[in-house]
């Protein structure tokens, strides 16, 4: 799954591939913007986690992982 967060006053998004359902990554992002103290909080699918201020949190997308496509389309 492909989600990408908007940052106030930063001008490029952060961008990650999750193996979290849709529901599951809506649910964090609902329950991290129910407290603008609190933080959001995502992981990859490397593992890697991404932590963003619920305070900075501009928007959410969440969508479905582009296959990368190789060689010339016709």
């Amino acid at each position: 799954m492909e989600v990408k967060v908007g940052v106030a006053d930063t001008a490029r998004e952060l961008m990650l591939n999750s193996s979290q359902s849709p529901d599951e990554i809506e649910s964090l992002v609902t329950d991290a913007l129910k407290d603008s103290a609190g933080t959001l909080t995502l992981v990859d699918d490397k593992g890697r986690r991404y932590v963003v201020p619920s305070a900075r949190v501009a928007y959410v997308e969440i969508g479905t992982a582009d296959s990368r496509r190789v060689g010339f389309a016709t």
